[in-house]
């Protein structure tokens, strides 16, 4: 297996040359190649970045050397936060011979590849970004969605908040798709299960103080306060809300969505304690996650994050797929990706025809100090939603 460090600049410089040479050479003789288009230097590279490359190198190598006669090749390149920045890479890629891209984080990003996808007739798994959009409006057979979706992220937090008593909220809630479609989401399950919503207040990405969307939350009085945020806004939002009262055991407590274990260490635990959220996967869940996070250490400086973790299975999914088709086309790979069942670390998890990829969903709260026992043990299980709870029913206008 070889594998290509390619920034955005190694990649625009080369890609004449790769076009040109996957040209002549075409499908046939090209090597199998798995693209990464991750956020290497903005606000979700720790969840995101080269581990999302050492996973998908770690899923080809655990795969094997070769796939129909040809090498595998994983490529990598930083999105920069920017959707132009991330399509233009993608169709350099994809030109260049490669034959699927995974992680994708933010929604405006994984749309703009999603559709020079379709236009290529060329496979993309969207293992970082969250709208269920991809699935419920933007559907296409070349495509899948691995992440915990915004539905899956509210069920799995909302539900079991209300039923334990949490019947009203407020959202603080970042200010494109992800946002407004989590906060949406969440509404319609608290509302659903007896809840009430007593307001909101929506910001711009990469904010440092949120002094008024806090006093706001406060003011509402309402009991549980929903924080439709990601990544470094979310790291600051739940620091500054303890200066106000918020979270800790007090009358209003704070419930999370999209929260991964780079979020909880960088906060640390006494500001992060007993935060509720839902994740897919969490290092510490059983041996088969405990076995993989081993290995992963041995190259990374911290436990795999939700998505580099679902970068390792989609991207061997995908490899397992292709060997059972027979082919590297995107269509008959994408069929043999939908019925083929795979193993999601310890748990069972599969395809639906309409590119959602179903697995359960675990409720976890962020522990205290005192029941830590290192650096990494973060997360305690408080519940699992089985995956007919925690995402939508099938799309039957989509399959391949």
């Amino acid at each position: 297996m070889s594998n290509l460090l390619m920034p955005r600049s190694a990649l625009l410089a080369s890609g004449a040359a790769l076009m040109a040479s996957a040209g002549k050479a075409r499908a046939a003789e090209t090597p199998i190649r798995i693209g990464v288009l991750a956020d290497e230097s903005s606000y979700s590279a720790d969840s995101s970045g080269s581990g999302v490359f050492l996973a998908a190198r770690m899923a080809a190598a655990d795969f094997g050397p070769t796939l129909l006669g040809l090498p595998i090749e994983v490529l990598h390149a930083d999105t920069q936060n920017k959707p132009d920045v991330a399509g233009a890479i993608a169709r350099q890629m994809y030109d260049a011979g490669v034959d699927v891209i995974v992680d994708l984080p933010a929604t405006p990003i994984a749309a703009a590849v999603q559709q020079i996808a379709a236009e290529k007739t060329k496979s993309v798994m969207v293992s970082a970004a969250a709208s269920e959009e991809f699935v419920t409006k933007w559907c296409k057979p070349i495509s899948t969605l691995w992440s915990d979706d915004t539905h899956a992220l509210a069920a799995g937090a909302a539900t079991p908040t209300v039923r334990a008593g949490g019947k009203t909220w407020f959202f603080i809630t970042v200010d494109f798709v992800f946002g407004t479609s989590l906060e949406r989401e969440t509404t319609a399950i608290v509302e659903a299960a007896g809840g009430k919503i007593l307001g909101s207040v929506r910001y711009q990405q990469n904010k440092s103080d949120f002094s008024s969307e806090l006093l706001q939350a406060q003011a509402s009085g309402a009991q549980v306060v929903g924080l439709c945020s990601v990544g470094g806004d979310l790291v600051n939002v739940i620091k500054q809300a303890g200066e106000f009262g918020l979270g800790h055991g007090g009358t209003q407590s704070l419930v999370g969505f999209l929260v991964d274990v780079t979020d909880i260490h960088a906060l640390g635990l006494p500001t992060a304690q007993n935060l509720t959220f839902s994740s897919s996967f969490y290092w510490d869940q059983n041996d088969a996650a405990r076995a993989f996070t081993k290995r992963f250490m041995a190259e990374h400086h911290a436990p795999p994050s939700r998505e580099q973790a679902l970068a390792y299975v989609a991207s061997l999914h995908f490899l397992t797929s292709m060997a059972k088709a027979g082919s590297r086309d995107a269509l008959a790979v994408n069929r043999a990706m939908r019925s083929l069942p795979f193993d999601y670390f310890g748990r069972p998890a599969s395809v639906r025809e309409d590119g959602r990829v179903l697995h359960d969903v675990t409720r976890y709260r962020a522990k205290t100090p005192a029941q830590s026992k290192g650096e990494w043990d973060l997360f305690e299980a408080a519940g699992v939603l089985p995956a007919d709870e925690a995402f939508l029913p099938n799309n039957p206008a989509c399959k391949v």
